[in-house]
């Protein structure tokens, strides 16, 4: 119907990708096709005896066309964020496949990722919420290292600050190599589905230039990966530091509090 509309054959991911609908329907005696519920198997609708997908997209047609050439502004509104989302799809298409290759090329000597030996998707059910990544610069990455756990622990490094993400289309997670092997790392380019670790820790220092790198962590989060914040799996590793003196000794401890983004 958007095709019919603009009269371009626009590509249904770039039109989804810009429009969002939500449709209540009404059935009597429905029947779904498994227990789980995520799928109506009602074929017909009385007293028309249409299907309900028929039914659903006559009504959308009308409704939707009437809508739009009665609204010019959001007409043009609407395709204009279709061809955003066209030409960003064929950006990226031209440079996922070598971002693809240049991690993978990275990862076979990559000392930013000391990797842990279970996974999320991989990992025996009574252990698979204990799987970790601490997100953190080079000098905390060797303690937490050293005192890690190595079958559900992993440690990505991070050098310097990252990029500030705000406002910018996914074309840079390809670009910028730090967000190219993170992404790698958790394994979230297509969804989070496939997410290798249960809780991704932000453990930055205890310092003004840590709750920066910080930030734009989560900038990076919620403005391309928003699920796994939702979702609860971002967290953030409070690290105070404490200093105790007497006229012989100094003591210097730290007290870690692992607290949730979502």
């Amino acid at each position: 119907m958007i095709k019919d509309f603009y009269g371009k054959n626009y590509e249904a991911v770039d039109i989804r990708q810009s429009i969002v609908a939500a449709i209540s329907i009404k059935v009597i005696e429905p029947v779904f096709e498994s227990q789980t519920k995520t799928k109506l198997g009602s074929q017909e609708m009385e007293p028309n005896g249409k299907s309900i997908r028929t039914f659903v997209m006559d009504f959308l047609k009308e409704k939707l066309d009437n809508f739009l050439h009665k609204n010019p502004q959001i007409a043009d509104t609407l395709e204009k964020k279709i061809r955003e989302s066209e030409r960003e799809r064929k950006e990226l298409t031209g440079i996922q496949k070598l971002a693809r290759e240049r991690a993978k090329k990275a990862n076979l000597h990559n000392k930013k990722l000391r990797d842990c030996r279970l996974h999320l998707n991989d990992a025996k059910i009574e252990r698979a919420e204990e799987t970790t990544i601490f997100i953190t610069g080079d000098s905390a990455s060797g303690s937490i290292t050293k005192s890690r756990d190595v079958n559900t622990q992993a440690v990505f490094s991070l050098r310097g600050k990252p990029l500030n993400a705000y406002g910018l289309t996914k074309k840079v997670v390809y670009e910028n190599e730090e967000f190219n092997l993170l992404q790698a790392a958790l394994n979230i380019e297509d969804s989070i589905e496939d997410l290798r670790y249960n809780n991704v820790v932000i453990a930055t220092d205890a310092d003004v230039d840590g709750m920066h790198i910080r930030l734009l962590l989560l900038t990076f989060f919620l403005q391309f990966f928003p699920d796994l914040v939702r979702k609860g799996h971002v967290y953030i590793l409070q690290t105070p530091l404490f200093r105790v003196r007497n006229k012989k000794k100094l003591f210097i401890a730290t007290v870690k509090k692992k607290e949730s983004c979502h």
